[in-house]
């Protein structure tokens, strides 16, 4: 089983690549999966522009980047997106991102890491309706870090109640992206 850490922020100065790596080091402890961190800003992808819907473009892109970029997501079996929260939403560069494919995420297993002001609960909860247009499981335990709480002078330093948080989640999204890999009979 494989599962994507998608940092999902490709600004300059990100703390989510921070938080992927904090996400990441407590998912490597696990042996039930294997857990890479997906960089989004590593595939420079173009905006949306395509006239061809992607759900109907049959993993057949008109960018070689977007077609990288989908290669790479049909290779996971489930995600955690690490999303940042811009304006009490995601993040416009990662909704791009998603939007430009459409079979590589179909009925796949997502999990929510956040951070913001207040946690970027706002932006996991736009997240939710988003995954749910591809059918994504979305699992119910989360992870949301406070930007003015824990980080301090612009390092990561989660509360002490965030490891057993994201255990949870692991847990959920494991056990969701197991049951979700066995065929229907």
């Amino acid at each position: 089983m494989k599962i994507g850490i998608i940092l999902g922020s490709i600004r300059e100065g990100r703390r989510g690549e921070q938080v992927a790596q904090w996400v990441h080091s407590i998912a490597s402890k696990r042996d039930e999966a294997e857990f890479d961190i997906v960089d989004l800003k590593s595939f420079d992808l173009p905006l949306l522009t395509t006239a061809t819907v992607p759900g109907a473009a049959k993993r057949k892109y008109d960018d070689p980047r977007v077609t990288a970029w989908g290669e790479t997501i049909d290779s996971y079996d489930g995600f955690i997106f690490v999303t940042a929260e811009y304006n009490h939403s995601v993040p416009g560069a990662f909704k791009n991102a998603v939007d430009s494919l459409g079979p590589e995420w179909a009925g796949k297993t997502v999990a929510f890491v956040s951070y913001g002001a207040d946690g970027g609960v706002r932006a996991t909860e736009h997240w939710r309706q988003i995954v749910a247009n591809f059918q994504m499981v979305g699992v119910r335990g989360t992870v949301a870090l406070f930007n003015f709480m824990e980080f301090e002078d612009g390092a990561l330093v989660p509360f002490e109640r965030r490891e057993a948080e994201a255990g949870v989640m692991l847990d959920q999204l494991i056990a969701a992206t197991a049951k979700n890999l066995v065929p229907a009979v």
